[in-house]
């Protein structure tokens, strides 16, 4: 089937090859050419407010840049260059695991050292908690992709039980820095032994840096333990992160960043 494209952002990408991207659990069509990518999803205010990230962000750490930006029929069409490397999931980097964290902490610690000064979105708790709500009242939750005991006889009864509760709970010490809001293996890519960029800077902002550490630490988890790509990786332990990262874990934090994730 043939895609629809607009004029402003075929002049870039007429007659040239692509392949489609089905990685990730978004519902966008991500078409992927040799030095570009073309992410295409149902509109609405936030993509506007990602490519104004995007644009702030570039320059600063190293993510995609911004070629050509539309809307049309209720879709934002997003060209953006492709960054180099390999996604911190591939099995090179799954059987390096000393290697994938030191570079991952890197990472976090690029992301955490830039100022947030004039960083033009807040991503905070409160944020989050709002666009929870939301996807909670519209029947947005997917409850069949989530932790196993998340829900159900030992978990919350449903996902407003789950909303409800983070209320109840909200964590204190708040430590901004510029988060990237779904730091999971997919979106950091790796080239020569360095951080070659991020990607899906959809949730990008300030926020809590426990919120990125949460869904790393799971990322890393599923990883090594076979729930992604069906591989089990022996001898990893994901508490292996603290190491690195020279901090104490917080496993209420941990625990509380990973099921605000699950309304998402």
């Amino acid at each position: 089937m043939e895609i629809f494209i607009p004029e402003n952002i075929k002049k870039y990408t007429k007659n040239k090859a692509y392949s489609c991207d089905n990685i990730g659990m978004s519902d966008s069509d991500v078409l992927v050419f040799e030095d570009m990518v073309l992410k295409i999803e149902k509109h609405n205010s936030k993509n506007d407010k990602t490519v104004e990230m995007m644009r702030w962000l570039y320059g600063k750490i190293p993510v995609p840049e911004v070629i050509a930006y539309d809307v049309c029929d209720e879709k934002s069409y997003l060209l953006m260059s492709k960054i180099e490397g390999e996604m911190s999931c591939d099995e090179y980097y799954l059987e390096h695991p000393k290697e994938l964290l030191r570079l991952l902490c890197e990472a976090l610690e690029m992301l955490w050292n830039t100022d947030i000064s004039t960083c033009p979105r807040e991503r905070g708790l409160e944020t989050e908690l709002d666009e929870a709500f939301y996807r909670v009242k519209n029947g947005l939750v997917d409850v069949n992709n989530v932790e196993p005991e998340t829900f159900g006889e030992n978990g919350f009864e449903n996902p407003m039980a789950l909303y409800n509760w983070l209320c109840e709970n909200k964590l204190k010490n708040y430590e901004p820095v510029l988060s990237h809001g779904d730091f999971c293996l997919p979106n950091v890519f790796l080239k020569d032994g360095k951080v070659a960029g991020f990607i899906d800077l959809g949730d990008t902002g300030i926020g809590d840096k426990w919120r990125d550490i949460a869904l790393l630490y799971r990322s890393l988890k599923h990883n090594f333990d076979g729930s992604f790509g069906g591989k089990v990786y022996e001898d990893f332990n994901p508490d292996m992160l603290f190491d690195y990262l020279k901090i104490k874990p917080d496993f209420d934090k941990l625990r509380y960043y990973i099921l605000l994730d699950e309304l998402f």
